[in-house]
């Protein structure tokens, strides 16, 4: 028998990120939510008398509620019977007849039903999160519900995405609901990706209609009722019955050659020209440890590094604080960026100084006593404050219990929604929600040392997910060097397996840059 095709393959080299929808495609809460819709259509049409045709938990659900905010789905499925009502006011008691007082009633019943039956969540679903994560995709999950966080709890999953924008987001920011794209598109804001960059998944045709309608690079639509046909002719690029028939393309893309074993192609490259190196420093400089606080830069590669900086312009660009890797690299001649590049000082003597998102550091200040406040118990947990950011870091933190860090993560930036999340290796990174990251600060740098012209060609070598960003940045004007043992995507040229062919790498550009 011949083995069934995947219906779609998913490339790093196309897309940057996968925005799941929750219901329906993540967990299945539909048959809860649509027994509570019918509990709460049911009973008001026996409260008032009507005699319209009764909630039908298929059809109707598909049709007027499914997929949409709370409020919106009350009133598309009275508009069909023909029902008005006023529209009330958040704090209207469940029992009102108005629109929020439906809304109330309805979220007890589901609250009820949730508590009785759990949560069901699909194990393909779970699988290909997992996989995109460990691709070097972004993932996001969005949901129009107002109980997505619970569900999303019950069904431990929360911690599998990069980020989430629910009900009680959309009306925070006051985004309009599906079909409308302005959840998606917040979304992809959230990941720091472009729409036309990110794939979306959804089930509901006002799924969709959005990811069509916010002109997003793919619509996955998952048929598990039969109405694939639907689907697609409301938007979705492909349908699926079941997520495992998504795959990642494997291998992404031929690994990049070693650096080292490329010196003759890069010194043709250097021909000409001034460098320029940017360095980061854990896992680059010095191997990952298990605390900052041991990651020290040996003798033998400081003095390369201090040889290559009265060779050429060099820069260490750390997601340490500032001053806490400036003293750690301990070279005086040279420029640092710390914070992922939100706090910048040139070398002594120098007046280049830059910091981004000073207006942060209250919020900062509060999102750090809570984190240390929830995180006290956890053992292995560790909370490093560093000015422009806050690192959760829990490489010591047994299995059993990263979830739990993760959820204070989560509740952390519930509470502050100004900061985002950046992930690294064992560690949560909270940062203000701007546009800035490393590869902003390296260009920075380039335009403050009189390095951004075509004379010069920079070098970027890191290790980390952050890193991506200085790649991309140089993609078509320098050379990146991604630090890794073993081959993931990534937008650097070249890689070095470990920081042992770093310091290989910096002796023979040495001797590329003296000739």
């Amino acid at each position: 028998m011949n083995k069934r095709k995947p219906a779609v393959t998913l490339s790093r080299s196309k897309y940057d990120a996968v925005i799941f929808d929750m219901d329906g495609v993540m967990t299945r809460t539909a048959k809860v939510h649509a027994a509570a819709w019918k509990d709460l259509f049911d009973e008001f049409r026996e409260r008032s008398g009507g005699t319209w045709s009764p909630f039908d938990p298929g059809a109707d659900y598909r049709r007027y509620v499914d997929g949409k905010p709370r409020l919106d789905g009350i009133e598309s499925f009275l508009a069909s019977r023909n029902i008005e009502l006023p529209y009330g006011t958040p704090g209207d008691d469940p029992d009102e007849k108005t629109v929020y007082g439906l809304g109330n009633r309805k979220n007890r019943f589901f609250h009820a039903l949730l508590e009785q039956q759990g949560v069901e969540r699909f194990e393909p679903g779970v699988r290909l999160v997992k996989d995109l994560n460990e691709a070097g995709f972004k993932t996001a999950v969005i949901s129009a519900s107002k109980n997505c966080v619970a569900v999303l709890e019950a069904a431990e999953i929360l911690h599998l995405f990069q980020a989430k924008v629910d009900g009680v987001d959309s009306q925070e920011l006051g985004l309009k609901g599906k079909p409308d794209p302005d959840i998606f598109i917040e979304a992809a804001r959230r990941l720091g990706v472009e729409p036309a960059r990110s794939v979306v998944v959804e089930d509901a045709i006002a799924g969709v209609q959005a990811g069509r309608a916010g002109y997003f690079g793919c619509v996955i639509g998952v048929d598990r009722t039969g109405h694939g046909a639907e689907l697609k002719e409301n938007g979705a690029d492909i349908v699926v019955t079941q997520l495992s028939d998504v795959i990642i393309e494997e291998p992404f893309e031929p690994p990049p050659p070693s650096a080292l074993d490329s010196m003759e192609k890069i010194a043709s490259a250097l021909k000409g020209k001034e460098a320029a190196l940017f360095l980061d420093y854990d896992g680059t400089l010095t191997p990952i440890v298990d605390t900052p606080g041991q990651a020290v830069l040996s003798k033998a590669m400081k003095e390369r590094v201090v040889k290559l900086a009265a060779l050429c312009k060099v820069a260490v660009i750390s997601g340490r604080d500032l001053e806490d890797v400036r003293d750690l690299v301990g070279i005086d001649t040279i420029f640092y960026a710390g914070s992922h590049g939100f706090d910048i000082a040139g070398p002594a003597g120098r007046k280049r100084e830059f910091q981004q998102g000073r207006e942060f550091l209250p919020v900062l200040d509060e999102a750090e006593g809570m984190l240390k406040e929830n995180l006290s118990d956890i053992a292995g947990a560790l909370v490093e404050r560093k000015k422009f950011s806050i690192a959760v870091h829990y490489r010591k933190v047994k299995d059993e219990q990263v979830e739990r860090v993760t959820k204070i993560v989560d509740e952390v930036l519930e509470r502050f929604p100004q900061l985002r999340n950046s992930r690294g290796k064992k560690v949560y990174d909270l940062q203000p929600r701007i546009n800035w990251h490393k590869g902003k600060a390296l260009l920075w740098v380039l335009d403050a040392l009189d390095l951004d012209r075509p004379g010069v060609l920079p070098f970027y070598i890191g290790d980390d997910v952050t890193d991506e960003d200085a790649f991309r940045a140089l993609r078509d004007r320098g050379i990146g060097i991604a630090v890794m043992e073993r081959a993931k995507p990534t937008d650097a040229l070249y890689i070095l397996r470990d920081t042992g062919e770093v310091g290989e790498f910096l002796e023979a550009l040495g001797t590329l840059i003296k000739g």
